[in-house]
């Protein structure tokens, strides 16, 4: 029996994770420590909520249908704040608003790819874009990193075949954390370029990269619209998750290709989340910077603190934005372990099964750890619950 395109790929990790702790009571003295999911927790602060709510209330066009591409306005504010980031020159007609940044993968593969064409993902991956690819029948084609988790220019390029059309970067790095280096990045540009290939480079991160100014230049060369898709998210920088709004910024003859997709999914974004974002790019900079030297300050905790596990075997491989992606001392696969880490430490975090292919050996060995949403005491007490745990045998 053909499989339908949902069945072909598997159940989502955050899916099937949080189906471990919904309807389960946990100790008092033991309550559960969620590391399993990288998106804030707390709602946007009281001022945007306020602009939200007054567009609700006066804005008519808030309830309407909107362009397909997003609002003019918002559109405008990215391309600006964009070419001022990279110094670059970026117009509003080379950013679409999505909604949310997987569906800007999405609409992005949907504009490149055919059946059986094939994208060279670097493992550890994001699971939701090895979905999409599963769902849109598209090859995934594992590309296994290297030292301090970056991927290899010379190993991306023996595997690219005639079928070959994107090569897709996240920076910083979910799930690993890192940051790629501008050299690095570059050097993948370059490869795309020269055989004619996509790079996507997925920025859902950047407002919490620890360097200063622009990560890359990529935006400099006056071709990149030929080969970059940058895609980015305001759900972290602004806390918008619910409200699903992400950005796609590449060439014009690409993004009449992706409104194409874009329109027969959702007809527009959703306009609330859109005035609110382009709101958080005119007044919420103060703020965001402050929100990126606290997730900065919890970086550094990990740091600090990992010597607490590290002297019982565990291995910090990553670090950075949400992530720190680390190494376990025990005999037991990774996907066994995360079930007693609940049971016995009511303490989640995903395997790192779920992120690379499952003939990888080294997903059974490691776990991503979200820590974005716990302070500096909670890191404390995610090593104080690591350090006594023990598998059950």
């Amino acid at each position: 029996m053909v499989q339908s395109r949902t069945q072909s790929t598997f159940v989502s990790p955050i899916v099937e994770s949080s189906s471990w702790v919904r309807g389960r009571d946990f100790p008092q003295d033991l309550p559960l420590l969620n590391l399993s999911q990288a998106a804030p927790a707390d709602p946007p602060p009281t001022a945007l909520r306020q602009v939200i709510a007054d567009a609700a209330l006066s804005d008519d066009s808030a309830h309407l249908y909107g362009a397909v591409l997003g609002r003019m306005q918002l559109r405008t504010a990215l391309a600006a704040q964009t070419a001022s980031l990279y110094g670059a020159d970026v117009q509003a007609a080379e950013v679409g608003i999505t909604s949310g940044c997987n569906q800007a993968f999405a609409a992005t593969i949907a504009s490149l790819c055919a059946e059986g064409d094939e994208v060279i993902l670097p493992t550890p991956w994001y699971f939701n874009h090895k979905m999409y690819l599963d769902m849109a029948g598209v090859t995934a084609v594992p590309l296994p990193v290297g030292d301090a988790m970056l991927p290899v220019v010379a190993e991306a390029e023996a595997k690219i075949t005639p079928r070959t059309r994107a090569i897709v970067l996240i920076t910083p790095n979910n799930p690993c954390g890192v940051e790629y280096p501008d050299g690095l990045v570059k050097a993948f540009y370059d490869l795309a370029r020269a055989h004619g290939l996509v790079l996507i480079v997925d920025e859902t991160y950047r407002d919490f990269d620890s360097r200063e100014g622009a990560p890359h230049a990529l935006f400099r060369d006056p071709n990149w619209r030929e080969t970059l898709v940058q895609l980015y998210s305001f759900s972290k920088a602004y806390r918008l998750t619910g409200h699903r709004v992400g950005a796609i910024v590449t060439g014009q003859d690409r993004m009449f290709e992706i409104e194409k997709f874009l329109d027969t999914l959702t007809i527009c974004p959703n306009q609330l989340g859109q005035i609110a974002a382009e709101w958080g790019i005119a007044n919420l900079q103060d703020w965001l910077a402050g929100e990126r030297l606290e997730v900065l300050r919890r970086r550094q905790a990990i740091a600090d603190g990992f010597e607490q596990i590290a002297a019982k075997g565990w291995k910090l491989l990553g670090l950075g934005a949400y992530f720190a992606y680390v190494e376990h001392p025990f005999a037991e696969s990774s996907a066994d372990l995360a079930r007693q880490f609940v049971d016995e430490a009511s303490l989640l975090m995903l395997p790192a099964t779920m992120f690379r292919p499952i003939d990888d050996p080294a997903g059974a060995r490691q776990f991503r750890i979200a820590f974005a949403n716990a302070d500096v005491n909670g890191i404390q007490e995610l090593f104080d619950r690591i350090a006594g745990f023990q598998p059950v045998k």
